[in-house]
């Protein structure tokens, strides 16, 4: 495994609210831990919250991870993606994933 490939993941819940703070880089590599913690949250959850100020590099498997917590939680709640770094937010807009999701 590459060490320029990490992925610090930070969780807090607030009753239903999940908030993942999310510091380093989401890529093939890292995308598995963070897939694992939204499954975790996901059957009670009903706002998840990725907090993304921190994170330095997403890949495209980084968006399908959180275009799958999206799905998740297509029924349930929300889904907010918020503080995006200038690099991620041009991958998201590159990609046109800043249209499918609510970006504060």
């Amino acid at each position: 495994m590459s060490s320029k490939s990490h992925l610090d993941i930070k969780v807090n819940k607030d009753g239903a609210e999940y908030t993942f703070l999310l510091n380093g880089r989401l890529d093939t590599i890292t995308s598995p831990d963070l897939e694992a913690k939204i499954n975790e949250a996901t059957p009670d959850a009903e706002k998840l919250i990725f907090d993304l100020s921190k994170l330095d590099y997403i890949s495209s498997a980084g968006l399908r991870v959180l275009l799958g917590a999206t799905q998740a939680m297509e029924d349930k709640g929300e889904m907010v993606v918020c503080n995006l770094t200038e690099p991620v937010k041009e991958v998201f807009e590159l990609t046109g994933f800043s249209r499918l999701f609510t970006i504060k």
